[in-house]
């Protein structure tokens, strides 16, 4: 019996950069909307009005679940351009996006995939307890999906 079932795990990854030097590293499990599964069936299949390609990361301070329901992150407070990456021959690609010194500064506890710098299509969400930006601190957010 051959086995053609497909599965998509994505995990986000924070790295923050202190001003004094010091580096944390946050990661957890995030959550594939239904609007995310939609735009990948979309993305396959439709030969026309294909959606854009994912490509910015949001940041937010919402603190409600995440919920396969959800089209948004509740209270988003930046977005910046994510680049692309994928190994050809491996089930793995990720999204990486800098929010440098002064962007998206707060007490961010929620974070997501679009493919708009506003509105757009969410990909996924993951919700976390409080990572503190501060105003001076820069910050890489990867996203890594595997399938399997």
């Amino acid at each position: 019996m051959i086995d053609e079932s497909m599965q998509l795990h994505g995990a986000m990854t924070l790295i923050i950069h202190r001003a004094n030097g010091d580096t944390e590293t946050f990661h957890k499990d995030n959550l594939i909307v239904n609007v995310g599964f939609d735009f990948i069936a979309d993305a396959i299949g439709k030969s026309a009005s294909r959606p854009s390609v994912m490509g910015y990361i949001a940041l937010g301070t919402g603190t409600t679940a995440a919920a396969a329901t959800q089209s948004a992150l509740v209270t988003e407070i930046d977005r910046n351009t994510a680049t692309y990456a994928h190994t050809a021959g491996t089930k793995t690609f990720t999204f990486t996006a800098d929010f440098l010194a002064g962007d998206a500064t707060g007490a961010i506890t929620e974070a997501g995939v679009f493919n708009a710098a506003s509105a757009g299509i969410m990909f996924d969400r993951v919700v976390f307890p409080v990572v503190n930006k501060g105003a001076d601190d820069s910050l890489t957010a990867v996203f890594t999906f595997t399938m399997s």
